[in-house]
């Protein structure tokens, strides 16, 4: 039974990865909805194979078009896949690491929910853990991306925005060649806006005119003449256009010059990137003409323009493009040699405003301008971090090989609140992160263990416990470089790998009463793991003794006892009163400046939170956590000896006594809780177990001279006992208007505790209000009622006088909600929250520099909606 599952699982997998060669090499065609015992069709328009979605989702169901558009549409269009459950469901497309694709969908109503209403209908579009855009289910167009693919597998997923159930009608793969679009780059994304066929007269050109299969919509208008001929054409190897889209075109008509094309979108677009396709057809006369968009000269060294005859060449922008007005203009202007008026074949448009391109005719031109096709496509850049590509890889092979359903459907690791269930991810390098920690106990999976868990190298705990596996464990599996926990308890395992020795960090749990072994051999096991649990911590304990005793010989007693009496009697030098006690200035032997925390006899914090701050500063070291000098621990006397920060904290800049003398401008706040950001991602995702603050407010965000953030007052953190521990329980704990009301209400306490506080600091930066004002609530609700108006200035702190960039100021509030929503596992992870502010601070950078350079207004900019990964709030 085993064997037939494996083999089932391997047939699918197989299935998934080899359907899309059938008909045409390089396309995947899948008619969504289509019932998976149809082996599939070919459309008899364009000869293409469509196969069902069965094989690419674990998700939604199959249903039909009313059928008053059954009788009246293509097959293509009669059924639908619908996603009502869940928030996030996702479609997996086979692809080639490092090659280039063109992804379309399509989602045609067709009244398949009974309800005859569409109005209203939407749903969110993303290409792996990065958004793509938002179906209008009422405009029932094609949406399509040009990507680079970064492993072997796109997700395509659909999010459930409150506005309906999404659905999609078609999804479509095509393989691009390598040479294509040279300006596609591995971590930007071509969403296409529009693409025209200037002057020709069907409606939509593609397969088999197309061998990419694009869509070419066809553009007339009475304002130009069209032009075809019957000729043979050489397409462009950059962009290889239909033969049939080039042998058409737009041109001036009458006496005019000039020809211009224009357009409006209202869709919001960050920049774009505009290719025009030239061939001429007409050699009998010169043609030649100058190329404008919206006013902007484009072309090679700005020189008059001439096409190609019988052959196409093309122009595009020379970069990603962005008008600050939202108004765009391309215009072919003839040359005076031109004789033929300017023309347009094509075009394709992804941006928002109004927009024209304009050909002028020079004096030499006898012909007046042409234009062939024209592409125009939106930047979507992948800025949110992927799962490691071997990583993805491997893990969907795993997926495969047993079946597994859960919620394992989009990227892994990315957005976090839909991270798979299982799996942790941390350690995250340039834009990907590494898969740490998986867990499939009691996840019903059969068959041998696998080789392909071998290939997570970055894999610290696997825990397969209470499943159905036999066989022995690969040798692969358990020398994986990092990994520390390997429980196969509760399976069916045999062979020599459980008698196995294992050395080094690794603890393996395994049942001893159903291993092969030596009964007495799996007793030392038990010991071993036992005397491990308990020396070590026993260790650690000794040597944070014997480092202390050490510390206290090298000191001579006269001179120890001196600098107590001079602390103790110096109470001018007190900094601030803590929860711990009194913090006073001090100096060491060699002059270096320190700041001494006395544990006040008041104090509720004991010799508990003393030994937690210490065992956690003594193993903590990062450039924005606050560096622990020394301690003292005699009899009742506890102290704590830190680096001495000479700023204060950031309560002092924001509310307290430097804030009356000098408020804190825009970009400095961003870097500050940026930089205390970079700490508490550091405590969660760099430290192993991880560590939760538990008193994260921006008194314990401490300032350097250079205003240089770090993170203080680990006394009420705690460490996770393993990185597969999911939550701690503990006395809730604290300071009222941080604390998560989740962990105040459940006890249970997860690195999203500290994400919520931190939610708090980043408001009280952007309003410059504290967290809990008598009569008026918390700060979350304050500013909620705020964000429903729309008005960034009601939010923004009025001291800093309009001073800021709008799109910087949203993407710390969009921040900010996110950190703090009700549920814990919807919020960020402080790696998204360090990524959200890194893009910030840019934003906000480029402002100070533009406004140093040359006094200009400030910009008042919706970009933030859509540059914020957690989905933009009302404007």
């Amino acid at each position: 039974m085993a064997l037939l599952v494996f083999l089932a699982a391997v047939l699918l997998l197989l299935s998934a990865q080899t359907v899309h060669v059938i008909g045409q090499p390089g396309f995947l065609s899948i008619d969504c909805g289509l019932d998976d015992k149809y082996s599939g069709y070919k459309d008899p328009n364009t000869g293409i194979f469509y196969a069902s979605d069965g094989a690419y989702t674990d998700a939604g169901e199959n249903l039909k078009v009313a059928p008053e558009y059954e009788r009246r549409w293509n097959r293509l269009y009669q059924t639908v896949r619908s996603f009502p459950s869940g928030v996030k469901n996702c479609y997996a497309l086979p692809t080639e690491s490092g090659a280039k694709y063109l992804v379309r969908l399509s989602a045609s109503y067709g009244n398949y929910d009974g309800r005859n209403d569409s109005s209203g209908m939407e749903f969110d579009l993303y290409l792996g853990s990065n958004y793509w855009d938002t179906v209008s289910v009422v405009d029932d167009q094609a949406y399509e991306v040009l990507f680079v693919a970064w492993a072997s597998w796109a997700p395509v997923c659909l999010l459930n925005t409150g506005h309906g159930a999404p659905f999609l009608s078609l999804l479509e793969l095509r393989h691009l060649g390598d040479a294509m679009y040279p300006a596609l780059k591995a971590n930007q994304t071509m969403s296409m806006f529009r693409r025209r066929n200037m002057g020709g007269t069907v409606f939509i050109t593609r397969y088999p005119d197309d061998p990419y299969d694009r869509y070419w919509w066809e553009s007339v208008g009475p304002q130009w003449k069209n032009l075809s001929s019957t000729q043979n054409m050489q397409p462009d190897p950059s962009f290889v256009e239909p033969v049939a889209v080039l042998q058409t075109a737009a041109t001036a008509t009458g006496n005019n010059t000039a020809f211009s094309f224009t357009w409006q979108e209202n869709r919001l677009a960050y920049s774009f990137m505009v290719f025009m396709h030239f061939a001429d057809f007409q050699n009998n006369q010169a043609r030649q003409f100058d190329i404008y968009f919206n006013g902007n000269r484009l072309g090679l060294s700005n020189k008059p323009y001439s096409p190609q005859y019988l052959a196409s060449s093309s122009v595009s922008t020379s970069g990603w493009y962005r008008a600050t007005d939202g108004n765009y203009n391309i215009t072919l202007v003839a040359t005076a040699a031109s004789v033929l008026p300017p023309m347009l074949n094509a075009i394709e448009i992804y941006t928002d405003g109004n927009y024209n391109i304009t050909l002028v005719a020079t004096a030499a031109s006898v012909l007046p301008p042409m234009l062939n096709a024209i592409e125009i496509y939106t930047l979507l850049t992948f800025d949110t971090p992927t799962t490691f590509p071997e990583d993805f890889d491997a893990i969907m092979a795993i997926k495969f090989e047993y079946g597994v359903k859960k919620n394992w459907t989009g990227d892994p690791c990315f957005p976090t609140i839909y991270a798979w269930d299982g799996v942790k991810c941390s350690n995250t390098s340039g834009n990907t992160t590494r898969i740490t920690a998986l867990d499939l106990s009691n996840s019903n999976l059969r068959g041998v263990l696998s080789t392909n868990f071998s290939k997570l190298t970055a894999l610290e705990n696997l825990d397969l416990s209470y499943n159905n596996l036999v066989g022995s464990i690969p040798d692969s599996v358990s020398s994986l470089p990092s990994l520390r926990v390997l429980n196969v308890s509760g399976n069916h395992l045999t062979g020599d790998s459980l008698c196995t020795n294992y050395t080094g960090i690794l603890i393996f749990r395994y049942d001893y009463d159903t291993s092969t072994c030596d009964k007495r051999t799996g007793s030392r096991k038990k010991i071993a793991v036992l005397v491990t649990s308990v020396v070590v911590p026993v260790l650690v304990v000794a040597a944070l003794f014997l480092a202390y005793f050490f510390w206290r010989a090298k000191r001579k007693p006269n001179d120890d006892h001196t600098e107590k009496l001079q602390v103790e009697n110096a109470p001018s030098s007190t900094k601030r009163q803590g929860g711990f006690g009194l913090v006073y200035y001090g100096r060491l032997e060699d002059g270096g400046m320190v700041a001494v925390k006395m544990r006040s006899e008041s104090s509720s914090h004991g010799l508990d939170e003393f030994l937690a701050e210490v065992q956690s500063l003594t193993k903590v070291h990062h450039r924005n956590i606050v560096s622990l000098v020394g301690y003292c621990w005699e009899k009742n006397h506890l102290a704590l000896v830190y680096e001495y920060m000479s700023q204060g904290n950031l309560y002092d800049h924001l509310r307290g006594k430097n804030a009356a003398v000098e408020t804190l401008n825009w970009g400095t706040r961003v870097r500050i809780v940026l930089e205390a950001a970079q700490g508490l991602d550091y405590l969660h995702n760099g430290c192993s177990p991880p560590i939760i603050h538990r008193d994260v407010k921006n008194s314990n965000i401490l300032l350097d001279q250079n205003l240089q953030a770090k993170i203080a007052d680990l006394g009420l953190s705690k460490r996770y006992l393993s990185d597969t521990q999911t939550h701690i329980s503990a006395t809730a704990a604290g300071t009222a208007g941080y604390m998560d009301p989740e962990y105040y209400l459940t006890g249970r306490i997860t690195e999203s505790s500290d994400v919520y506080s931190f939610g708090v600091i980043l408001l009280e930066a952007a309003t410059g209000e504290p967290p809990l004002v008598p009569g008026h609530g918390h700060i979350v609700q304050r500013v909620k009622q705020r964000i429903a108006a729309g008005d960034i200035a009601s939010i923004a702190d009025s001291r800093l006088g309009g001073a800021y960039d709008v799109s910087s100021m949203w993407m710390v509030v969009d921040t900010a909600m996110a950190c703090t929503a009700d549920a814990g596992a919807k919020r960020p992870s402080m790696a998204d929250v360090v990524a959200q502010l890194k893009d910030s601070l840019a934003l906000e950078d480029a402002r100070e520099n533009d406004s140093n350079a040359v006094a200009a207004p400030t910009m008042q900019s919706d970009d933030a909606a859509l540059m914020s990964s957690f989905g933009p709030s009302a404007r």
